[in-house]
Parts: C-alpha cells; structure tokens; sequence
C-alpha cells in the first residue's frame, strides 16, 4: 500500500525520525518555485524530524500561510480557539514578503519574514504541494544543527 506513494508523501506520514539527510536529497530533486507561482492560500504540515518547531507550531494551533501578494504574506496563519483563522503577527513578530532569492545555489521563492532573520524557501513537490525549508540566524531557525521542513498544500 505505502510503496504506491511517492517517498515524500511516505516521509509525511512518518510519526517521528524522519531524516533531514533524506529531506536535503529530496530538495535537491525538486523543481524551484517563482515567487509569483505560490499566491493563495496554503494548508501547513512538518516533516517530523524532532526540530522544536514540530511542537510548537500544532500548539500554536498553525494552519498554514496565505500569500496574497509578493508585499503581503501572512507566514502564522493560526485558528483561533473559536475556529475562525487569523494572522498570528505576534508569535511572527509582523507579517512577510515574497522574493526570488538564491538558496542553496538556486533562486526559490522565498518568504522573508518582516520582524526576524528568517527566510522559508521553496520548491514544488507536485503540482498543488510545496516542500519549505526554513532558513536563517541558526539561534532563531536551527534545532540541534538542523533546519526546519516543512509542506504547504494549496487551498482550492
């Protein structure tokens, strides 16, 4: 059954010990996003590699990301204990731009958080799925040396 599935799709579900190792091939294999590709709405899910941000996003009660224009995106789209979703600008200190910019030796679409060293880069797992790498000050993005993973999935 889990054979059919492609390996990210197989690294999603993984409950724990995913290997950011096998993450950074994965990447390497993908197509770069354009800034102005990734508009709209996205649902947020991690890779759950034991960085400390696999915790406190879900206490966070994250959602996922709208990008609304390459001068307005929303990086903390949370839900409020009534359900209703709202842009966490306080746990992200602001809001957040789109920019191509170089990452690893190629230009991804990347947001850059407004009130921290912090940039999430891009690139498409298929066509509705993006796979984000969070990127930065190692104090503010890294947990025990490594990065943060994450996906988005559109929202229709």
């Amino acid at each position: 059954m889990g054979a059919d599935k492609p390996r990210w799709q197989q690294l999603r579900e993984q409950a724990e010990g995913v290997s950011t190792t096998e993450l950074d091939d994965l990447w390497t294999r993908l197509r770069p996003a354009r800034a102005e590709e990734i508009l709209g709405s996205w649902r947020g899910d991690a890779f759950q590699t034991g960085h400390s941000l696999c915790r406190v996003l879900p206490a966070s009660r994250w959602h996922g990301k709208d990008f609304l224009a390459l001068d307005d995106a929303k990086p903390l789209i949370c839900r409020a204990e009534d359900g209703t979703l709202f842009s966490n600008v306080e746990l992200g200190q602001g809001e957040a731009t789109l920019w191509n910019i170089e990452f690893r030796g190629e230009v991804t679409a990347t947001m850059v958080y407004d009130g921290r060293a912090v940039f999430d880069h891009f690139k498409w797992l298929d066509s509705t799925t993006l796979m984000g790498i969070m990127n930065g000050r190692a104090e503010l993005v890294l947990s025990r040396g490594e990065h943060f993973y994450f996906l988005l999935e559109r929202v229709s």
